[in-house]
């Protein structure tokens, strides 16, 4: 008799475990709060309508949170010391979408939505309105107690090889299929001179432009950015469809009209070219569909990352700061 309350004490404990420790689910909140997701929808499309390159704003936040301590909302936290304000967050924005839509639940459902699940739905519902896919995302996530500025170091840049962007992404458990696939997002990105402007002029310190960039697009770039103007300004980083959710972007990557230097490097290491022809191919339709399937399954892996659950963290009432 003793043996089986032991094991009963045991099992308990385990369930017990299992059940604070939680898992991320689609629906998390259809009981708690059955208009998170509406609520959030409805505020970043508002926020959409009046500017549509907040979508990739809204992805990029939410990736540069997933790298660093996981998708915890991390780097919403406002401070001197904050992850935010980080030289790898520089540019970063959003903000106040996220803001908006975490007010509006506060007053609906007080205490029950993260803001590290506002910004997960954020980012999907940003690629839906920029003509991309929808996906039902795992929801679940619980905010992060922590925002360091010192540990956003290992985000990756536009400076990055090709082996510094695979260790990166490996160490958080992402391969090459899903670091291709993710840099996909650059489809409805911008980006300021300053981060590309030495490959058009001065290109590892030879005084010439990278010999990767297309001869008519270097051109281009050129015209865009000149030598001495404004670092500030910002050049899209698919020349061809700024707003809408393709796959022009890896089209231009294949023909040498890649902006920054790590998406242009996709297309020199043998790994990396092979997924960018799959998605590059001639006939849109399909391939389209193709890597529209794939960034949904890269999304939710991405959003999965080191995530708080259950007990852990805390549901913050403000996502600039914690209670």
């Amino acid at each position: 008799m003793g043996n089986w309350c032991l094991v009963l004490v045991v099992i308990l404990v385990t369930v017990f475990r299992a059940s604070a420790q939680g898992e991320l689910r689609t629906g998390f909140y259809s009981s708690s709060c059955p208009q998170a997701e509406s609520i959030v929808r409805s505020t970043v499309e508002a926020h959409f309508n009046k500017d549509p390159t907040i979508a990739a704003a809204l992805l990029r936040l939410h990736f540069h949170d997933c790298f660093v301590r996981g998708c915890d909302g991390s780097v919403l936290i406002s401070g001197s010391s904050a992850e935010r304000v980080a030289l790898p967050n520089t540019g970063l924005r959003g903000f106040e979408v996220i803001e908006d839509a975490k007010s509006q639940l506060e007053a609906l459902c007080p205490t029950t939505v993260s803001c590290a699940d506002i910004l997960a739905l954020a980012a999907r519902d940003a690629v839906d309105l920029s003509s991309g896919p929808s996906w039902g995302v795992p929801t679940g996530r619980r905010d992060g107690r922590i925002s360091k500025s010192s540990e956003a170091s290992n985000l990756p840049s536009p400076f990055d090889s090709i082996d510094v962007q695979r260790q990166k992404f490996a160490a958080k458990g992402l391969d090459d299929h899903d670091l291709v696939t993710l840099v996909g997002a650059h489809t409805i990105g911008q980006t300021d001179c300053l981060f590309f402007r030495y490959r058009l002029y001065n290109f590892t310190a030879t005084g010439n432009a990278d010999p990767s960039i297309n001869q008519a697009f270097l051109t281009q770039l050129q015209t865009l950015c000149p030598k001495n103007g404004d670092p500030s300004k910002k050049v899209a980083l698919d020349k061809d469809t700024q707003l809408g959710f393709d796959v022009s972007f890896f089209k231009n990557v294949r023909d040498g009209n890649g902006v920054l230097e790590s998406d242009q490097r996709l297309w020199g290491d043998e790994s990396t070219r092979k997924i960018v022809e799959k998605y590059a191919g001639t006939i849109r339709g399909l391939l389209g569909l193709r890597f529209d399937f794939e960034f949904q399954k890269a999304m939710i892996k991405m959003s999965s990352i080191e995530v708080k659950t259950g007990t852990q963290g805390e549901i913050r009432k403000v996502c600039s700061k914690f209670n």
